[in-house]
C-alpha cells in the first residue's frame, strides 16, 4: 500500500519471506512497512530493508489486544464475578444468564478466512482479473470465486457461523458455566444436557460433554455473559485509588 497515494501497489503470490524479500529488493527505498506478526515478514524486512521502520497494522493490533483482554478476563473470571456480585448487591437484580440474548460469536479461523477471501476476490476483478485467473491465483474452484463475488459479505459470514463447531451450544454456554461453578465441577454431562434441552437446546449430548471437559481442563472459551462487561471492568481500572482503598477496607 502506497502511503502517498493510498492505493495498492502490488499483490504478492504468497506470504513467504523469499517472495517478500525479493520484492523489496526490486523496489528499494521503503521507509515504513506495515505488517502483521508473521515471522516471514520479519525475516524479509531484516534481509532486504533493514533500515525500514516496522509497524503493526491497526486491525491486527486491536485483534491481539482484544484476544489478550478476553483471555485474561476468562482466567480471572472467579474474582471478577465475585467483584461484580459485590457491586450489584444493592442494585436491581439482573436477569439470569440464560435470559440474556447471546452475544455476537467471537472471531474464529473460518470467519477470518471468509473475510480475507472476500477481500481478495473483490480486489482482483478491479485489476481486470478473470474468474479463472482468480481461481488459479487463490487455489479455489471457480464456483467458489463466483459465489464470493456475487454474495454479500454478511451472508457469507452468517454461513460461516453456521458451520462453526459447537455453534448450536453457544446460547447455552453461560448457563452451563454457571451450573458448573455452582456444582464445583461435580455435575455430569447427561444432567446438564437434560437441563438445557428443557431450555431449547437441540444439539447432541456429546457437544455438551466436550464443553464440560473443556471447563474442567480450564480451556473453555470465555462467554461474555459469564464475566463482567468490559465497561464494568474499565470502571474498576479507572476508579480513584481512594475509592478502591475504601472498598478494600470494607
Amino acid at each position: 500500500m502506497s502511503r502517498q497515494a493510498g492505493s495498492v501497489v502490488d499483490v504478492l503470490p504468497d506470504r513467504t519471506s523469499e517472495t517478500f524479500a525479493a520484492w523489496l529488493m526490486e523496489h528499494p527505498g521503503a521507509e515504513i512497512i506495515c505488517r502483521d506478526r508473521a515471522t516471514a515478514y520479519t525475516k524479509a524486512v531484516r534481509e532486504a530493508a533493514p533500515h525500514a521502520l516496522e509497524v503493526a497494522d491497526r486491525w491486527h493490533l486491536l485483534q491481539n489486544l482484544s484476544a489478550a483482554v478476553e483471555k485474561t478476563c476468562h482466567q480471572h473470571r472467579d474474582c471478577l464475578r465475585k467483584r461484580a456480585e459485590e457491586e450489584t448487591a444493592t442494585e436491581v437484580p439482573e436477569p439470569p444468564p440464560m435470559l440474556i440474548p447471546p452475544a455476537e460469536l467471537p472471531r474464529t479461523q473460518i470467519i477470518e478466512r471468509t473475510r480475507h477471501r472476500y477481500e481478495d476476490i473483490h480486489r482482483l476483478p478491479k485489476k481486470r482479473w478473470t474468474i479463472s485467473a482468480i481461481a488459479r491465483r487463490l487455489n479455489l474452484d471457480r464456483k467458489t470465486v463466483r459465489r464470493f463475488r456475487d454474495t454479500d459479505l454478511d451472508e457469507l459470514l452468517a454461513s460461516a457461523r453456521e458451520r462453526r463447531p459447537n455453534g448450536v451450544l453457544e446460547p447455552f454456554k453461560a448457563y452451563l458455566n454457571a451450573r458448573f461453578t455452582e456444582a464445583q465441577g461435580q455435575v455430569s454431562g447427561t444432567r446438564l444436557s437434560l437441563e438445557i434441552q428443557a431450555r431449547g437446546y437441540r444439539g447432541s449430548r456429546q457437544v455438551v460433554r466436550k464443553h464440560l471437559a473443556a471447563l474442567r481442563a480450564g480451556t473453555a472459551e470465555p462467554v461474555r455473559a459469564d464475566i463482567p462487561s468490559p465497561r464494568k471492568i474499565t470502571s474498576w481500572i479507572t476508579r480513584p485509588r481512594e475509592t478502591l482503598a475504601e472498598s478494600q477496607d470494607e
